[in-house]
């Protein structure tokens, strides 16, 4: 006797062949819309691309107010994208109210460099928003491009925190955060932060103190520990039917 596919099987046929026949444009379309975390991965790429571009210029200070724009766009895209509970939003929005303070401060203030509040501020959005995207990746039934990209997205927003954190310290304490290498730059503090996230470990920077040591080591085992549970989640829940392959 032929077995009839279920329910189940039906809506999983559908949705593949919804989407093979939906139009190419509607796809970017989605992806870019403010409900995707498409767009959260666009809006890391600009402000790292800032971060890394102002760092050295003449208008760093002016740049580092420019950033902090940039990763308040950032976090709200994916506060919605990844639908954060009230409380997460509360505290997401409490954060960018302190950012702006921070970055308008920085814009009046008289030293010729950035505030390290300025980053303080930076790395506190960045805190808080992975962990709704996490919740929204551990809540979802099944893996698609979505869940995919809301990983990286939480990814680079664990390395981007580190990194500005790094920054404030090199610019709040009284030492070189790096020792005989200075200060940093906001762009060696994200070379070293992500190279640190990934447990690549170059050896050409290194925090010459606590609480740069430690902040270097949680990230490590933050890294680690965010890859395992991540592959697992992906591999546990992998549905070729989800990308708009043919079922098996």
């Amino acid at each position: 006797m032929e077995e009839r596919p279920g329910r189940r099987g039906h809506a999983v046929v559908r949705d593949w062949a919804e989407r093979r026949t939906r139009p190419r444009g509607s796809r970017f379309r989605e992806l870019m819309s403010t409900r995707s975390f498409g767009l959260v991965l666009l809006g890391l790429a600009v402000s790292y691309g800032l971060s890394i571009a102002l760092s050295g210029s003449p208008i760093r200070k002016q740049g580092a107010s420019i950033v902090i724009v940039a990763q308040m766009a950032t976090v709200l895209i994916a506060l919605r994208a990844s639908q954060a509970r009230r409380v997460v939003r509360g505290i997401a929005f409490a954060a960018m109210a302190f950012a702006a303070g921070a970055a308008v401060l920085n814009l009046f203030g008289a030293s010729k460099e950035p505030s390290g509040w300025v980053f303080v501020a930076g790395g506190l959005m960045f805190l808080v928003t992975p962990i709704s995207i996490v919740r929204s990746i551990v809540q979802s039934g099944s893996v698609d491009r979505e869940v995919v990209l809301g990983v990286i997205d939480a990814y680079l927003m664990i390395g981007m925190f580190f990194a500005f954190s790094y920054r404030a310290l090199g610019l709040l304490q009284s030492g070189s955060f790096f020792g005989p290498g200075g200060e940093g730059t906001t762009a060696q503090d994200l070379f070293f932060s992500f190279t640190t996230l990934t447990t690549t470990g170059y050896g050409n920077l290194v925090p010459a103190e606590n609480p740069g040591q430690s902040f270097a080591v949680l990230e490590m085992l933050i890294g680690q520990l965010f890859l395992v549970t991540a592959l697992a989640k992906i591999v546990s829940a992998w549905r070729p039917t989800r990308w708009g392959l043919s079922p098996a």
